[in-house]
This record gives structure tokens, sequence and C-alpha cells, in this order.
């Protein structure tokens, strides 16, 4: 609910723990690209 709200997979990984943002991408189902993309865009 947080990353349809907000797009900011990297708040997501750091709240679920996630050392890779791969494992995010993967727990999300969203494409990798567009993950990484999203993450290198979002400054927390």
């Amino acid at each position: 609910m947080i990353y349809r709200a907000t797009g900011n997979i990297r708040a997501i990984q750091i709240l679920l723990g996630h050392t890779k943002i791969e494992n995010t991408v993967r727990y999300l189902g969203v494409d990798v690209e567009d993950a990484l993309l999203l993450a290198e865009r979002t400054e927390i």
C-alpha cells in the first residue's frame, strides 16, 4: 500500500529490512528496471 501511494521503493526496502533492492522488487512484484530507476531518484 505504501509503494502504491508513494512509488518510493527505497522506503519500502528500508521498512522491510531488505539489504538488496532486488529482494524488495521481487516481494512487490514490480519490474526490476523500473524499481531501480525509482530507487536512484529517491533520497532517504
